[in-house]
């Protein structure tokens, strides 16, 4: 296996690894962070998937994360530091674009959750064509716990659950386990 290196110096907080086989794994990389998904994150996550969908030799794309978890969603912190209307429309658009990019490739899209995947990073569980959760995958869109509505995730949620588990979720922000979300 080879890693695809990123164009900056900067750390890795996306990894490629491609197969000879026609897979590429990708892997989120803020372990410490429980791969929220930065503005870092975002770039490079777009850029791979772009790569990607002009790649005749991968078919298969597996989307992981490193650490306790699968990806908690935006970085609050980031955001926080910057409460301005414009970075946040520019945010949401980047990480739409990111969304839709893997909705509209034409690889097979496999999320493999373990530990949380909460808000965008339910939604990039939902936007994936399969999901694979291990027994200790929790899923949620905790956003309303914190005065948010997650109206994005909704959407690919009501696309993959049903219309009132995915508005339980949705409105209470509680944790559903791997078998709930299956059913």
């Amino acid at each position: 296996m080879r890693h695809a290196p990123r164009s900056s110096g900067q750390d890795k907080t996306v990894l490629r690894t491609d197969g000879d086989d026609g897979i590429a794994i990708i892997t989120l990389n803020r372990p410490n962070q429980y791969n929220a998904l930065s503005e870092d994150v975002l770039t490079d996550l777009q850029a791979m998937l772009d790569q990607i969908v002009a790649s005749s030799n991968i078919k298969v794309i597996v989307l992981s994360g490193n650490g306790e978890a699968f990806c908690t969603g935006h970085d609050l912190k980031e955001m926080r530091a910057r409460p301005d209307q414009k970075y946040y429309e520019d945010l949401f658009r980047r990480c739409s674009r990111m969304m839709l990019t893997m909705v509209r490739m034409p690889q097979t899209v496999i999320a493999r959750v373990h530990g949380v995947a909460t808000a965008a990073g339910c939604q990039l569980v939902a936007n994936s064509d399969l999901a694979v959760a291990s027994n200790n995958a929790r899923f949620a869109v905790s956003g309303i716990n914190l005065g948010l509505f997650c109206s994005t995730p909704g959407v690919a949620l009501s696309r993959n659950l049903s219309r009132k588990r995915a508005f339980e979720m949705l409105m209470t922000g509680e944790f559903i386990d791997a078998e709930s979300a299956l059913e």
